[in-house]
């Protein structure tokens, strides 16, 4: 292929297409991005390096104008695991896809599903997941369709529940699911195999099951995790799948929240193994990760703070499948700020205010803070324990404990909107603002859009509280970020 041609990458701000798009420029491709938010690219080091358009798979006229000028286009979409619409919206999404790309006259689509097994009773996101492979390969554009077996690496959600369920639980007692084969692959192998297509036209038209050369099943998972870290693990088996309870309990025992679960462990209920030798065939170049190596690189990366992506970075919460709130001050909207002057400069502030979170904690009443996360995790929310993917670089778009990172701007402002379940919008918002005199005023407001009557309860109830946690913490902000200008 001419390394000339423009790659249209969907779902750039997810786990895979994060980490998709700058291997695609390494290998001296253009590539255009289609988010529905361009600004949750903002933090990406790759950002000034590709186009980017702002666009929904559920907007027609929006994917016209993405296709513009396409050679190839990923299709990296996942629908909501959480509504009971979700199929038909992922249906719908895939059908405007293929229209659109048929009319733009694009080569090829590159899909990457999930390794299913169409003879067993498939679980409506598997097969959905299936679905929507059909629906692309049904137009006039060629498709090539990877089928993946569960994605291992830094951050995925597979790495995630395997590394806090072994490290947390001594005896683990074990589920039927827990003894299906799988065949996991570590996520750099599943990248190799989605660049590697575009140089490889015998791929074109072709449904390739990918996986790692290793078939294990979940316990042996966390037995192979345990022994990497040295821990003594005991399994205890049980007959039942109990999926519903597996991923409300897991949802409560780490950071991932039980929709995101639940769909893998449904998955598990057949064998997510490869049958056929295509990939080798085609790609007889790729030499997947076993996943022993594939754990152990994946820890590397979480110990040493060079996570890329994370599962937590798509806008998948409690609040459903939204497009991102525009943040619009009007009537109704309850604020709350507090400033401090400080003779320090922006930099430093903005430093400190930009660091919070995550494994340093929330710097006052830290544990007010978890016991508000263990509250929104026990009626269903996304708790305190995301943390954060690194402990001092920010970006938009990212999840930080239980909220999401609205907006950054270097050394001015941090904008965090709340995704805990709470009756209506609510933001916290942290400037620096250069004075004439150097100094910088230092300013942490707090909103809240109340939704009906009980937003308003809320709002009223908590607002006690919240002065005094508020008031504790911009002096703690103040305090660590006079600590840092002595650093």
């Amino acid at each position: 292929m001419n390394d000339k041609e423009l790659i249209l990458v969907t779902g750039a701000t997810g786990y895979v297409g994060g980490r998709l798009v700058p291997r695609l420029l390494e290998s001296g491709y253009r590539v255009r991005c289609m988010v529905r938010d361009a600004h949750r690219l903002d933090g990406f080091f790759w950002r000034r390096q590709v186009e980017v358009i702002e666009g929904d798979a559920l907007d027609p006229a929006s994917l016209d104008r993405a296709m513009q000028g396409i050679s190839v286009a990923y299709y990296l979409i996942h629908g909501m695991k959480d509504k009971k619409n979700g199929a038909e919206r992922d249906m719908l999404a895939a059908r405007n896809f293929a229209a659109a790309a048929e009319q733009a006259g694009i080569k090829r689509i590159i899909y990457l599903g999930e390794l299913v097994n169409t003879t067993d009773v498939l679980s409506p996101y598997m097969r959905s997941r299936h679905e929507t492979g059909y629906i692309l390969r049904q137009s006039r554009v060629r498709v090539t369709e990877f089928r993946a077996g569960m994605i291992i690496g830094s951050g995925s959600v597979l790495f995630e529940m395997v590394r806090y369920l072994t490290e947390r639980e001594p005896i683990i007692i074990c589920p039927a699911w827990y003894f299906s084969l799988a065949q996991p692959i570590a996520i750099r192998d599943t990248l190799e195999y989605l660049v590697a297509a575009l140089s490889t036209p015998e791929s074109v038209g072709k449904l390739i099951e990918i996986g790692g050369p290793t078939r294990l099943t979940y316990a042996d998972m966390l037995l192979g995790y345990a022994k990497e870290r040295g821990l003594k693990r005991i399994l205890i088996r049980t007959p039942f799948y109990a999926s519903l309870l597996s991923a409300y309990w897991i949802h409560m025992l780490t950071p991932i929240h039980w929709h995101a679960v639940l769909p893998l462990i449904e998955g598990l209920r057949a064998q997510l193994i490869v049958h056929g030798d295509t990939a080798k065939k085609l790609f007889p170049q790729i030499t997947p990760l076993d996943f022993h190596t594939a754990v152990r690189k994946a820890l590397g990366r979480v110990l040493s703070d060079t996570v890329e992506t994370s599962w937590s970075d798509a806008l998948v919460n409690t609040a459903g499948d939204t497009k991102p709130y525009a943040f619009i001050v009007e009537d109704g909207l309850m604020r709350e700020r507090r400033t401090l002057l400080l003779d320090l400069a922006p930099d430093t502030v903005f430093r400190a205010y930009t660091g919070i979170g995550g494994a340093r904690g929330w710097l006052y009443m830290d544990w007010a803070w978890a016991f508000r996360g263990w509250i929104d995790k026990a009626i269903g929310g996304v708790g305190l324990r995301r943390g954060r993917r690194h402990p001092d670089d920010i970006r938009a778009g990212e999840s930080l404990d239980f909220w999401r990172v609205e907006a950054v701007e270097n050394n001015r402002l941090m904008r965090l909107r709340a995704e805990m379940k709470v009756p209506g919008l609510a933001w916290l918002e942290f400037e620096s603002i250069p004075q004439e005199d150097g100094k910088t005023l230092l300013t942490e407001t707090a909103y809240f859009a109340p939704k009906g009557f009980w937003g308003f309860v809320y709002w009223y109830a908590m607002w006690p509280f919240h002065a005094f946690l508020f008031d504790g913490l911009i002096r703690q902000l103040a305090g660590r970020a006079r600590m840092l200008a002595r650093l």
